[in-house]
């Protein structure tokens, strides 16, 4: 936040700034749902919602719908399509060979880790990815960003996927939050990169909003 120290509420007001950020994330979580239902559309619906997200923080003020729409309008029809495209494919192919690697051929087991691995690594770069404030310019060059902070910051991968974790086994025990856990993911992975020093270039913030 761009204050870290305790806000009054005024007369009348019921509920503090943190539970309005808090407020901004699920309903951020239930647009990036709804964006997101094409499949093809998730990576611009994710960047969008970390976008924004990471301006209430720094800014200290709420998200509006208009805002998320711009966002997620800044990458342009062709930028959107070519990473839907890049991840389903990703995913549809690693689906299959690890259905190959289950089928019983030899060398299956250790094939299947090494799949996993790699799926693993490549979810934690694209989320960090779509953190990052230039990612409208193009994802390619913040994949590349992300690969430099992901070496620099093994933590950060680690928290991460610890925070994807939690995701899958709330969706696991009530799938009914599938509408409203991109926004608490977004803002989980948004608060990692901004607990880091950024780069001089970069206009990150250096504290963690949490």
């Amino acid at each position: 936040m761009s204050s870290l120290a305790p806000q009054r509420r005024e007369p009348g007001e019921l509920f503090g700034p943190r539970f309005t950020l808090f407020a901004d994330m699920l309903a951020v979580g239930v647009a990036t749902a709804v964006a997101s239902l094409p499949l093809i559309t998730a990576p611009t619906a994710f960047a969008a919602a970390c976008a924004v997200l990471r301006r209430s923080i720094r800014e200290d003020r709420p998200v509006t719908v208009g805002e998320y729409v711009a966002e997620f309008r800044a990458h342009g029809l062709r930028r959107f399509l070519l990473a839907g495209v890049t991840v389903f494919a990703a995913v549809t192919l690693i689906v299959l060979d690890l259905a190959l690697a289950g089928a019983g051929l030899p060398g299956a087991r250790p094939m299947a880790w090494a799949l996993t691995a790699v799926a693993a690594t490549g979810l934690v770069l694209a989320l960090r990815a779509a953190t990052d404030p230039e990612v409208t310019r193009g994802w390619r060059p913040a994949l590349s960003r992300a690969a430099t902070r992901s070496a620099a910051d093994p933590v950060g991968c680690a928290l991460i996927a610890a925070a994807v974790g939690l995701c899958v086994a709330f969706l696991w025990m009530l799938p009914l939050l599938a509408l409203l856990l991109p926004g608490p993911l977004a803002f989980a992975i948004t608060a990692v990169e901004l607990r880091i020093k950024p780069p001089a270039d970069e206009e990150w913030s250096p504290r963690c909003p949490l």
